[in-house]
């Protein structure tokens, strides 16, 4: 296993390779499309454009964006007294900023971090958390955070959030554009189809891009932060312990979707035990959590 400063080296560049590659996917359906739709060079350079401004977009406003959609709010010290003293604890331990704290009002346990950098973080956590687990099991999920934070995966994950997002509403755009397109009759028999063609394409290609984004980012990010959280709080049982009341936990997360469900520290989703679920499982971002406690296990 490649060591701490390794990883955060890794992720800066797989962040930089993932925003160049992404801009590129942009600008080269637009340009297709657009050449389909029978515009001119001037085209391209607003695919270019638009491509260059989402990334930005994305790399800058990520965690806003993100806190946004899952409904976060800010934590009050009053009301979420254990949570700020934790995080305070963590933050020295970890010798990073301390980052804004958010609570989404829901009973299902869960949490996750984002951020564009160890600056500019925040951790988030539910109402479910805070009321079902110790202290100890709380150091341990917020241990797990911290590392991401650290680590710079949460930059990389709050990206890959934003991307697939875009990625779904570029292609959801073309859909209807080739739907609302007016022209002639022989423009319609010729060009319409094709843009018909390529929009249920795109459309139907989307989800599986973003899939493959989100696993080319590697399940490893998961156990390198579950053994950042033993180096933290010194106590796998924690996180061992925490990780099994999630995983017990049989209620979803109704803040989460697919674009935002691989920040949380276990799938926000309940996935069915059967045929079905086994082969969802093929396309998870989490590891199987028995891994993740396994692996914890043997550190004691």
């Amino acid at each position: 296993m490649i060591n701490v400063y390794e990883q955060i080296d890794r992720n800066k560049r797989r962040s930089a390779v993932i925003i160049v590659l992404f801009a590129f996917f942009v600008a080269a359906t637009v340009y297709v499309l657009g050449r389909a739709f029978g515009y001119g060079p001037s085209f391209v350079g607003m695919a270019l454009v638009v491509s260059v401004l989402s990334s930005f977009f994305s790399y800058w406003y990520s965690d806003k964006i993100i806190l946004g959609i899952s409904r976060a709010r800010p934590a009050n010290k009053a009301e979420d007294l254990l949570f700020h003293q934790v995080a305070e604890n963590l933050s020295l331990g970890a010798d990073i900023p301390f980052p804004k704290l958010y609570v989404i009002d829901d009973s299902a346990p869960n949490a996750f971090a984002t951020g564009r950098d160890v600056s500019h973080s925040a951790v988030c956590v539910t109402t479910g958390l805070l009321e079902k687990l110790n202290r100890t099991e709380l150091e341990g999920v917020l241990g797990h955070e911290f590392s991401h934070i650290k680590n710079y995966d949460m930059r990389l994950m709050s990206v890959v959030a934003i991307m697939v997002g875009m990625i779904t509403l570029l292609a959801d755009w073309f859909m209807r554009a080739s739907w609302g397109r007016r022209r002639d009759e022989e423009e319609r028999g010729q060009i319409g189809a094709i843009i018909m063609v390529a929009g249920i394409f795109l459309a139907l290609l989307s989800p599986l891009i973003g899939q493959l984004i989100q696993l080319a980012i590697s399940r490893r990010r998961e156990f390198l932060a579950d053994a950042g959280s033993v180096m933290l709080t010194r106590q796998p049982s924690g996180l061992t312990s925490a990780l099994r009341k999630i995983s017990a936990d049989k209620e979803p997360l109704e803040a989460a979707n697919k674009a935002t469900a691989h920040l949380y520290i276990a799938s926000p989703f309940k996935a069915d035990q059967g045929m079905v679920g086994k082969l969802a499982n093929l396309f998870n971002t989490h590891p199987p959590i028995e891994e993740r406690i396994k692996a914890l296990e043997e550190m004691q």
